[in-house]
């Protein structure tokens, strides 16, 4: 069942983001069917965190899709090489996110091979935000595009996970007392 707007409006971004692990991602791309179980997220909580697009209430051709409501998928590229996926949260004009880091595959896998250039299915084939969004063929098209739709969408198929765990983000440094803030969720 996809997940309703209410998941991504109706709680806490940190929670958002720990209960999006063993939620599967589901993309649709050109008619092709690929997704994967959540593994790891991280929190990006709006305007006070020195590490989100939207610190400081920056509000960019880039950003004004995090202030958009929640539910929608923000999508931008990273050193000019890797798209990341990040999912919207709150209501309107309050500028929070879920990156989706990693994924384990599900349907679709000889696509998401191909879409990665490899040759076969490993571990940590969609291990990584950009390596995940090649392998699900997410892109800069699906920037603010609804969860709710028939292209990106996240579904809860009961996949019961036994242990979450939390961290620091990874590679936020310039963030200062942010880059320790434990906003990072993943499975081992």
């Amino acid at each position: 069942m996809k997940l309703p707007l209410g998941f991504y409006i109706d709680q806490n971004t940190l929670d958002i983001a720990k209960n999006l692990i063993g939620k599967v991602l589901y993309s649709n791309i050109n008619n092709t069917l690929t997704s994967g179980i959540i593994t790891e997220t991280e929190a990006y909580c709006g305007i006070e965190d020195k590490a989100c697009h939207s610190y400081g209430n920056r509000k960019t051709q880039r950003t004004k899709v995090m202030f958009l409501k929640g539910g929608v998928a923000y999508v931008y590229i990273c050193y000019g090489l890797h798209y990341l996926f990040n999912v919207v949260t709150q209501k309107e004009n309050i500028p929070h996110a879920v990156l989706i880091r990693a994924i384990k595959p599900l349907d679709g896998i000889e696509h998401i091979i191909k879409r990665r250039k490899k040759n076969e299915l490993y571990p940590d084939i969609c291990k990584g935000p950009g390596v995940m969004s090649q392998g699900m063929g997410i892109t800069k098209q699906l920037n603010a595009q609804s969860l709710i739709g028939k292209t990106i969408w996240i579904e809860d198929n009961n996949i019961k996970i036994s242990k979450i765990f939390q961290s620091e983000r990874i590679g936020i440094d310039y963030a200062k007392e942010y880059a320790k803030k434990p906003w990072r969720f993943f499975v081992s």
